[in-house]
């Protein structure tokens, strides 16, 4: 409902006693209260013309008739002219400012249409002082103050904004809205509303610009799809749908993912992320285990909540509310987790802003709570509803949309009809950004046949031993996986029947983030006639995430992880036979080097024996300098040389 139905119907309603200083409804001329009566007639009928008319009529009468200024300013604010809403409370409070204090929260809901914050705060702190039994009205009027002197602060002090319409391969005379990409940006997903219809539509960058969209084949109905979330590696897809035969509540989740290059049927998520309540607007993490999500189900703080599920193996678990620190008495809604796993989005009209639904960014506490929730500023929160946020996976770069009238020179804050949203791109202000995140492309296949392979990628936290993520290849060989920055991780990839591969992402410094990392990974069969046949030693597999002690043969707590595959590689294949071979770099010795490198090798071949594995299965050499497979004149190439492998020996 319009705030200024209410209003009026308030001001030509409402009494209280006059005082001698000015003219009310009681003690007003008949010939003035008539006109002031007949106003009312035709407000009640919205024939807002006339009534001012009458009402210019009963001021002309009797210039000191309060109740007629306020009436006009009531008026005046239903047809959206704010500054003459503005100059008939003034005119209104000049006779008597405590004739009816509700008129001050009024004019100060009016002074922040106008954006006049500074003045809204002060009429709001007046009526609060002044209200004695409304306690809603007080608590609301406590609220906009907050978000006034905000909203104050803000324009004072603006972040940088300049926002960019996508090209008209995306935006269309339709209403775009909800973008999502993939992690690469290679592919923008987003709901566009075609005749009352809502569908998926997704797009392809090409050189730098965005293909013709086309609506998502195998996912799109003849009901409404959108509020959509992209997987990091494109091939699994949550969004909303409501009212859908066999359905939970109002709106539901629905799930679909890429089988065979194309989208199966969608499923309902079911229980326990759907409930009788409504659910929309999910987002899903970079490693596909964590489900944010909106709701009003009940538990929350307010009215709509964020809430968030994790995949466990029997499925998702019971969703939990974001609690208190996220949401308020008011509704949050669009959650994007970043691919950083520690930065959330979202909009909320319950938070202290700019006043209707602002963007925020919240930070994970090392406790794993959230934090307190940070605006992202103005002029991208504006007096207007913000919503539906993402950002890249850089954390750069910002996408949203909106149906105000955006351009790279002018902001304006007139907001149109949905009718007229599309999708934007702004440069995100470096204190709203998410932590770094790189991504591993790969595609694995037969080192000996070419064939492509589904085999199994994990990524290990070098420090903790943790699995970050495990993924499955497709049937093209090919996985995406986000890294984020600050540690190191040990990558596996491992099929029934091959070696298994190994490499070491150190995330800790800058640079190691300039580029993703895109790799062909060949995986060399085990040679099942190895046992009988007398054929050469296969190609050697570096243990990239072996480590020792500087100049010493004491391995690193970090290596078990590596080592352990290695020990299970050879309980899986009990006829294996290996040797491990130690290298160094030519810093030093040759002596010394040959025989640091002899014990690097008998070291791993301890390790291996005290885990279970017959000694008769294993031997050790070391290589010393003798064998470099990089130049010595660098610090990564005197890296790479100083390694570990195995090679499997024909019996």
């Amino acid at each position: 409902m319009r705030i200024g139905i209410a209003l009026t119907f308030i001001l030509f309603t409402t009494f209280v006693e006059a005082q001698t200083t000015f003219v009310t409804k009681k003690t007003a001329d008949k010939k003035a209260l008539k006109y002031y009566e007949k106003a009312q007639e035709y407000n009640r009928a919205e024939d807002w013309q006339n009534a001012l008319k009458q009402l210019e009529k009963a001021a002309g009468e009797s210039p000191d008739f309060i109740d007629v200024y306020l009436a006009k300013a009531a008026i005046y604010y239903d047809q959206g002219d704010f500054n003459e809403a503005k100059a008939n409370f003034e005119k209104a409070f000049a006779l008597n400012i405590n004739y009816r204090p509700r008129a001050i929260y009024q004019l100060a809901i009016t002074e922040q249409k106008l954006r006049d914050f500074a003045s809204a705060a002060e009429h709001f702190e007046q009526f609060i002082q002044l209200e004695k039994r409304n306690q809603g009205l007080i608590q609301r009027a406590r609220r906009h103050l907050e978000n006034a002197r905000f909203a104050k602060q803000a324009i004072a002090n603006p972040v940088p904004f300049t926002p960019k319409k996508l090209n008209g391969n995306i935006n269309t005379a339709d209403p775009e809205v909800l973008p999502a990409l993939t992690a690469d940006g290679e592919f923008l997903i987003f709901t566009r509303l075609v005749n009352r219809q809502e569908d998926l539509f997704i797009s392809k960058l090409v050189d730098g610009e965005w293909q013709v969209a086309k609506p998502l084949v195998g996912i799109n109905s003849s009901q409404n799809e959108g509020t959509q979330s992209i997987s990091a590696d494109g091939k699994f897809l949550v969004f909303t749908a409501c009212n859908r035969k066999g359905g939970a509540g109002s709106c539901d989740l629905y799930y679909s993912a890429i089988q065979d290059n194309q989208w199966i049927s969608a499923q309902n998520m079911g229980s326990p992320i759907n409930s009788r309540s409504w659910e929309s607007t999910p987002s899903i993490s970079a490693n596909s285990r964590t489900l944010f999500f909106a709701s009003d189900r009940p538990g929350g703080q307010g009215g709509r909540d964020l809430w968030v599920s994790y995949l466990e193996p029997d499925g998702w678990s019971l969703p939990v509310n974001l609690g208190p620190n996220i949401n308020s008495s008011g509704d949050e809604q669009s959650p994007f987790i970043h691919a950083d796993g520690q930065t959330l989005y979202f909009m909320s009209d319950g938070l202290t802003g700019m006043g209707n639904f602002d963007l925020y960014f919240s930070k994970k506490q090392e406790d794993g709570t959230w934090g307190k929730p940070q605006n992202l500023g103005y002029p991208i929160n504006t007096t207007a509803n913000e919503g539906a946020m993402i950002v890249s996976l850089d954390g750069k770069t910002a996408y949203f949309a909106t149906d105000k009238k955006l351009d790279e020179t002018t902001l304006s804050e007139s907001a149109s009809l949905k009718a007229d949203a599309d999708i934007y791109q702004f440069d995100l202000p470096a204190s709203a950004r998410p932590n770094p995140v790189t991504y591993l492309k790969a595609e694995v296949f037969d080192a000996v046949t070419q064939e492509k392979l589904s085999a199994i990628a994990e990524i290990n936290e070098l420090a903790s031993g943790n699995s970050f993520i495990k993924v499955r290849a497709d049937k093209s060989g090919q996985f995406l996986i986000c890294i984020p920055a600050g540690q190191s991780y040990a990558l596996n990839v491992a099929k029934a029947g091959y070696l298994f591969y190994s490499e070491n992402f150190d995330l800790t410094t800058d640079n190691s983030l300039e580029e993703p990392y895109v790799m062909k990974i060949g995986l060399t069969p085990i040679p099942e006639e190895a046992i009988t046949e007398n054929i050469p030693p296969s190609q050697p597999i570096i243990l990239k995430n072996v480590f020792f002690e500087s100049a010493s043969a004491a391995l690193k707590p970090t290596s078990r992880i590596e080592l352990n595959r290695l020990r299970d590689l050879l309980i899986e294949n009990p006829s294996l036979t290996i040797q491990i071979n130690g290298h160094t770099d030519n810093v030093g010795s040759e002596n010394d080097n040959q025989l640091l490198s002899e014990a690097r090798a008998k070291a791993v071949m301890t390790f291996l024996i005290d885990e279970g594995i017959n000694a008769a299965r294993l031997q050790a050499k070391g290589y010393g300098e003798s064998q470099p497979i990089d130049t010595n004149d660098t610090p990564d190439g005197r890296q790479n040389n100083r390694r570990t492998e195995f090679v499997v020996l024909n019996k």
